[in-house]
C-alpha cells in the first residue's frame, strides 16, 4: 500500500535508516561479546571486556538495547572474566 501522506513517507524512510543502524550496532555488539566469552587468556579477556563494556554503554544510551540489558550483560561478562583467573 503506497504511503499517501508526506509525514508517513518520511517516517518510513527514517525507519529504514534506523533499522539498518541498529542491525549493524547489534552485530558489532554480538561479536564483541563473543570475543570476551571465547577468550581463554585472562589479560586478553579483560582488555576485550573493557571494549565491550564501552560498546554496551553506547548501545544503551542510543536506545539500541535497554539499559538493564546492558547492565545484565556487563555483569555476566565480568563474572566470566573473573572466573578465568581461578
Amino acid at each position: 500500500m503506497p504511503l499517501r501522506h508526506k509525514s508517513a513517507q518520511k517516517r518510513a524512510r527514517q525507519t529504514v535508516k534506523r533499522t539498518e543502524r541498529n542491525k549493524n550496532f547489534k552485530s558489532l555488539l554480538k561479536g564483541s561479546v563473543k570475543r570476551v566469552l571465547t577468550n581463554k587468556d585472562k589479560e586478553a579477556a579483560e582488555t576485550e571486556l573493557r571494549k565491550t563494556v564501552a560498546i554496551l554503554d553506547r548501545a544503551a544510551v542510543k536506545g539500541v538495547i535497554h539499559i538493564n540489558k546492558a547492565a545484565n550483560q556487563k555483569s555476566k561478562l565480568t563474572k566470566h572474566v573473573n572466573k578465568l583467573g581461578k
